[in-house]
């Protein structure tokens, strides 16, 4: 599942494997970063950590999208 795409570079997917839920970043600057959470919750605490209002480069429009694309996984 898409969760963020804003050009071929810069991306975040995320993809439920059994009970796992592994969510990967694509970045221009970092590369691929991947994240392997147990469960749900835990996912959702790590992205509402992640893109906190003073940690996102964005809108506010586009970091609440995100947020409601995790909340569908």
């Amino acid at each position: 599942m898409q969760i963020f795409k804003r050009d071929k570079w810069n991306m975040i997917n995320a993809e439920v494997q059994g009970a796992k839920i592994v969510v990967r970043e694509i970045s221009d600057q970092w590369g691929e970063e991947s994240h392997t959470f147990v469960s749900r919750p835990e996912m959702m605490h790590w992205a509402t950590e992640r893109f906190t209002p003073e940690r996102f480069n964005g809108t506010e429009e586009e970091r609440l999208a995100i947020l409601a694309a995790f909340k569908e996984v």
